[in-house]
């Protein structure tokens, strides 16, 4: 199929990279342009605005947030403007409710189809082609994208029509996973105190009741003090943290443990860690229990 690629960072470059893998004929844009040149090495197209990327009827979006998102699909020489009557906007970016609803509007208003589809996991993932994703929009969208969803990811699970469902997937989930690092987080600092291995804490820990591989893979990080380079920075999970505590206002559903952690996020901020992994929260709770690293 042919499609459009916005946005190469750590996720998106292996993203693409996979579409072109399964055969895809991919146009990529990215603001900063020798990572799209980088890309067309490998068969991509290099496309020199949003629109351009989106001529090819089908574009997926993968950026930071927010803002890059809006700027990027919006205005004269943005995605929306270049996708051709009936064509789909992709959206794999982590993004707010409020801006899901105004892009599944715009897009609906123009004849045209949003559909999210965010992602859960690390480059690493993103580079085996093992991303798992939450997928909802318009029906015949959602079908017509499996195919590219399924050369990046597990099979998508759909969430049915309206594209604010998979967003709001998506946010819960990334604020369950901070919860568990902040758990992690202190757990080890505790039997660190009491003079127990974290090590051999991790290993019996993850072998019996938290068996999920985000256990294994912070609370790694956590044991080894390897913050960096990072696979998901501070500043990116704090903004993450802030849609699933705005998410929660709209509804009036309390999330304590995202107000909490917004402000081990902030702290860790205030310590010039903006660089590191969220993971680095293992870090925090180690010097707030009075012990190195």
């Amino acid at each position: 199929m042919d499609v459009g690629f916005i946005g190469l960072g750590n996720m998106g470059m292996a993203m693409a990279r996979n579409l072109l893998k399964g055969g895809h004929a991919v146009v990529a844009y990215n603001r900063t342009r020798d990572k799209a040149e980088a890309l067309a090495k490998g068969g991509a197209t290099v496309a020199g605005r949003p629109a351009e990327a989106a001529r090819a009827g089908i574009v997926i979006t993968m950026l930071a947030n927010d803002h890059a998102v809006a700027e990027t699909v919006e205005g004269p020489d943005g995605a929306l403007a270049g996708l051709p009557d009936g064509g789909i906007l992709i959206n794999m970016s982590t993004v707010s409710l409020q801006l899901t609803r105004r892009l599944a509007a715009s897009h609906e208003a123009a004849g045209k189809f949003y559909v999210a589809a965010p992602v859960f996991g690390r480059p690493d993932r993103a580079a085996a082609g093992g991303l798992f994703i939450a997928v909802a929009g318009p029906k015949a969208a959602v079908e017509k994208g499996r195919p590219l969803l399924a050369a990046m990811g597990k099979e998508p699970v759909s969430f049915g029509d309206d594209p604010v469902h998979a967003a709001s997937v998506k946010i819960a989930g990334n604020f369950m996973l901070q919860a568990a690092i902040e758990a992690t987080a202190e757990a080890l600092a505790l039997v660190r105190k009491h003079g127990v291995d974290p090590a051999a804490y991790l290993d019996f820990i993850t072998g019996s009741i938290f068996t999920a591989p985000l256990y294994k893979g912070y609370g790694g990080a956590m044991v080894e003090d390897i913050y960096e380079p990072a696979g998901f920075a501070i500043p990116l999970a704090l903004k993450d943290t802030r849609l699933a505590i705005a998410a929660a206002e709209e509804v009036s559903a309390p999330l304590p443990l995202a107000d909490l952690i917004r402000d081990r996020f902030l702290i860790a901020l205030s310590r010039g860690w903006d660089h590191l992994d969220q993971a680095a929260l293992g870090k925090l709770a180690a010097e707030n229990a009075g012990l190195e690293g």
